[in-house]
C-alpha cells in the first residue's frame, strides 16, 4: 500500500546508521567538539534521532521509552553510538510498522508539546527532510575534522542494498 514511501523511509534509516557507523572512529574530543549544527557532531546526532522519536510519536507510532515529555533541551541524550544507533533502530521499526497501516495524511498531529498543530503528510515530509539536512551537517563536521563522510544519497542506498546496479562499467 505505501511501499514507496516505506522504501523512503528504509533509505533514511539506512543514512542515519551509516553516519553513525562512520563516527565510530571518531574520538570523544571529536565527537563532543563545538562544530555546524546543534553545538557537536554527537548534540546533532542526538538531536537527529529525538526529533525522527517525536515526529513518528506524533503520527501515532508509538513513543520511544527512552523519550522525555519535557522540551527538547531536556531530552535524555545518548551517550555513545551505539545507544543512537539503537535508538535510531527503534525508531525505524515504529515508522515502519506505521507506514504499513492506511494512512489519513490529513489527520493531525500535535507536536511541541501540543502548542503545534499541523496534518499527518506534513510530519512525514519534514521527517524525511530533517533527516537529509541534519545528516549534510554531520557530513560536513566530519570533513572539517578529515574524515571522509559517508554517501548518504538514495543512489548510494541503492546500490548497497541491491535495489539498483550498473549494467556496463561506469566511464
Amino acid at each position: 500500500m505505501n511501499e514507496v514511501l516505506i522504501e523512503a523511509f528504509q533509505q533514511k534509516d539506512w543514512a542515519i546508521k551509516t553516519l553513525i557507523a562512520a563516527c565510530e572512529n571518531c574520538s570523544v574530543e571529536e565527537l563532543t567538539q563545538p562544530a555546524a549544527g546543534f553545538g557537536s557532531i554527537l548534540a546533532t546526532l542526538n538531536h537527529l534521532v529525538s526529533a525522527d522519536a517525536r515526529y513518528v510519536a506524533s503520527v501515532g507510532g508509538g513513543r520511544a521509552v527512552w523519550e522525555t515529555a519535557d522540551n527538547e533541551t531536556n531530552h535524555l541524550q545518548a551517550a555513545t553510538l551505539q545507544e543512537l544507533a539503537a535508538r535510531a533502530e527503534e525508531n525505524g521499526t515504529k515508522w515502519e510498522r506505521f507506514l504499513r497501516e492506511p494512512i489519513d495524511g490529513e489527520r493531525l498531529s500535535f507536536l511541541d508539546d501540543g502548542t503545534y498543530e499541523t496534518h499527518a503528510a506534513i510530519v512525514v515530509m519534514q521527517a524525511l527532510h530533517h533527516a537529509s539536512v541534519h545528516g549534510e551537517q554531520v557530513c560536513k563536521c566530519l570533513e572539517a575534522l578529515g574524515i571522509e563522510p559517508p554517501d548518504l544519497q538514495p543512489w548510494a542506498y541503492a546500490d548497497e542494498t541491491g535495489r539498483s546496479r550498473w549494467l556496463r562499467p561506469e566511464s
